[in-house]
């Protein structure tokens, strides 16, 4: 059985990366069977395209339910709606890797035969999931171990737990080893050629020394250039791809939020007044308090320093069947029962302090710290205020706050300060200053040493708003809904009723957060599944809110409008216009990279780097700019750059000494470098490539 629970945490990290994609999805072949999925007529009951093969929504509903048992074999329990999505996005993967992936296993002729699968699982090339899951004490791979685990599984029940763990671990082998032959088919196709190897050698090892001029962008004012819409739309022409855009759509919201009123918060306390009067009766005060309350820990043993707050000022005035409350402490009603003081091991107090350090360790020093501190204790004998001194003296962190150093336990301070803390008798300022390795405190105790315990039973209940209160707030938006048509009309009757509207941008598909909603996925799917522009929602319960939107715009797949991004594109434009005029000025001067600094104005700086390589792609002072990193060492050595305009700002650079690594008679070192990490992007981009081809369409977002 212990083996059988090593397989069963073992298989949790089986199923990781795309890897577990091939492989669920051999279970899934068995589910769904070999032939093309029956779909039923018409589109509405398809939620995306692999492939050529159109996704029924019951095909996907039973790869869904697949992972579903799957998560609950593993973790005992259903999954909760956080896990939902997760799970979802699982299934989906898996149907790519069926219709997308795993028919090129077949046009290669990949697969695993009998005797591999045999050898996988207890031959010479034994999986290494399964030797992680029968190991001895030393951790070394028991073979007799696994043999006897596998024939046990012959006296098992075919729909034992073992039976079915195994099943689906051994299912999951041979997808596996497909998904590994593949990959290395197209992996062993790699190479890194002679000039690659020492290009990467070059890239690593030659090394420059430059100084140069820099004139950010950002010291010219954005007034000082135009840029023309032609200007601009060759700019956006030149870099369409930096603006290719998913399917997404804008909207416009209001909120109307579900806040309590006052007759719902009294009418809170008024029940918990009635609750309260029965607790001081109760017998089994846990019992009472969990049933009552809306809080998880209802009952609990609290030292003086873990005090709820709205106790802590009541507590010792408080005998075992004292009941308090209803109070008010952080937006919540609470009642609370002392069941009974006990007595802990560990003792608390809590004090103030005043620390004067020296300013070094000779004895003048340490004397003339002592008469300060001492200055200090006698003005606060004479009635000076603590808080005060300690915010105008005290040279560490607690000065802020007073000196309060909370409460604290035995161990917790130095010991001089802990012995006069914990030997005090009454609160109230110490006579003496303490000394410590720190230096001098004057101490004043607001709690003496206490080792008692309480053991409080709390109902907690929390100010929601009335069946009332929201069935208002509820006719408020949905009178709001029905009474305007279009954004100008929401626009004119939220500012009537001086309601603030929110905008959300380029909202997509598989969002479930709408700015600051973040359970909001029901607004999505309206705006995806019945909305259009201009179009304004019925009324939706998100967030403690009643929400009414409108759609605003509608993003199609693919480049994103000019219109949509001239403002996003009139800075970068801009940018190059002032980076021609500072060209311009910094061609008219002439001296040392110094002097023409100086004469350009205080606007251009000088820096320098005395190691600068190829494969950087930024400057110090001046940030990521490869371009002209590139150009520093196209300039052989003493040679100095025209203006280059950069990504950040304009530059005059002079390479003051190149040195070029010396040719090596083996670049075998840079090739394997380059090749494992080439090696290494294989397995992603050829899932990459594999999707892209397959030409996916996902719409799923129109049915979760």
């Amino acid at each position: 059985m212990a083996l059988i629970g090593t397989l069963r945490n073992k298989m949790t990290k089986v199923v990781v990366g795309f890897i577990t994609v091939a492989i669920a999805a051999f279970v899934l072949n068995d589910l769904f069977g070999n032939g093309p999925t029956s779909v039923f007529a018409g589109n509405d009951n398809i939620v995306g395209e692999i492939g050529g093969k159109s996704i029924s929504l019951e095909e996907f509903q039973a790869a869904v339910q697949s992972r579903e048992n799957n998560y609950i074999l593993n973790f005992g329990r259903q999954p909760g709606e956080l896990e939902r999505p997760t799970l979802r996005q699982q299934a989906w993967d898996l149907l790519i890797s069926r219709y997308a992936i795993t028919p090129q296993y077949e046009n290669v002729g990949v697969k695993v035969t009998g005797d591999e699968e045999w050898d996988i699982i207890q031959g010479k090339n034994v999986d290494e999931n399964i030797k992680l899951s029968f190991t001895d004490s030393a951790g070394n791979f028991d073979r007799n171990s696994l043999i006897s685990y596998l024939q046990s599984l012959d006296n098992q029940p075919v729909n034992s737990e073992p039976r079915v763990r195994w099943n689906i671990f051994r299912a999951d082998l041979v997808p596996a080893r497909e998904r590994v032959k593949f990959e290395n088919l197209i992996v062993k196709t790699n190479y890194v050629t002679q000039a690659e190897s020492e290009r990467e050698y070059h890239l690593q090892n030659d090394v420059s020394e430059v100084k140069y001029v820099y004139v950010p962008f950002y010291t010219m004012s954005d007034s000082l250039v135009t840029a023309s819409d032609a200007e601009l739309k060759d700019y956006y022409n030149k870099n369409k791809e930096k603006y290719k855009a998913e399917k997404a759509r804008s909207l416009s919201y209001v909120s109307f939020p579900l806040t309590p009123s006052a007759t719902d918060s009294a009418e809170i306390r008024d029940e918990l007044t009635k609750i309260a009067a029965d607790f001081k009766t109760a017998e089994e005060d846990s019992v009472f308090a969990a049933i009552n309350s809306d809080n998880a820990e209802s009952y609990a043993i609290y030292t003086p320093d873990k005090l709820p707050n709205f106790l802590s000022d009541q507590i010792s005035s408080m005998t075992n069947g004292t009941v308090v409350g209803p109070l008010l402490d952080g937006g919540r009603y609470k009642v609370a029962k002392l069941v009974s003081k006990n007595k802990d091991t560990v003792y608390n107090a809590r004090a103030s302090h005043i620390l004067i350090r020296w300013d070094d360790e000779t004895p003048a020093a340490k004397r003339a710290a002592r008469e300060k501190a001492q200055g200090i204790l006698n003005d606060l004998k004479a009635g000076a205020n603590f808080a005060q001194k300690a915010s105008e003296f005290g040279t560490d962190g607690t000065s802020s706050r007073g000196g309060d150093l909370g409460y604290f336990t035995s161990g917790q301070m130095v010991k001089p300060f802990e012995n006069a803390v914990f030997n005090a008798r009454t609160t109230g300022l110490l006579n003496n200053v303490v000394e410590t390795e720190f230096g001098y405190h004057i101490i004043d105790v607001t709690s003496v040493k206490d080792n008692t315990s309480y053991t409080i039973a709390t109902i907690e209940r929390d100010i929601t708003p009335s069946d009332e209160t929201q069935n208002e707030a509820y006719r408020k938006a949905d009178l709001f809904a029905s009474s305007v048509s279009g954004l100008n009309e929401f626009k004119e009757k939220a500012a009537e009723e001086k309601l603030t509207v929110y905008n959300a941008e380029d909202v997509g598909t598989n969002s479930s957060r709408v700015n600051t909603l973040n359970d909001a996925r029901q607004v999505v799917l309206w705006l995806f599944r019945d909305a259009s522009e201009g179009k304004v929602s019925d009324v939706f319960d998100v967030q403690s809110s009643y929400v009414v939107a409108v759609m605003t715009k509608e993003t199609e797949e693919g480049y994103r409008p000019f219109e949509d991004v001239k403002e996003e594109i009139t800075p970068l434009v801009k940018n190059k216009l002032k980076g021609q005029k500072i060209a311009e000025k910094l061609k008219g001067l002439s001296g040392t990279i110094d002097e023409i600094a100086g004469a350009y104005g205080e606007d251009a700086s000088v820096n320098s780097s005395s190691d600068l390589k190829l494969n950087s792609n930024s400057l110090p002072g001046v940030g990521i700019d490869p371009i002209a990193v590139g150009k520093a060492f196209a300039l052989e050595s003493g040679k100095r750059s025209e203006p280059i305009i950069g990504q950040n700002g304009v530059l005059i650079i002079e390479n003051t000494n190149k040195t070029i690594a010396p040719e090596l008679g083996d670049y075998s070192m840079f090739k394997n470098q380059k090749l494992q990490t080439l090696n290494s992007q294989t397995g992603l981009n050829i899932a990459e490539a594999l999707k892209k081809g397959a030409n996916i369409e996902d719409k799923r977002y129109l049915f979760y």
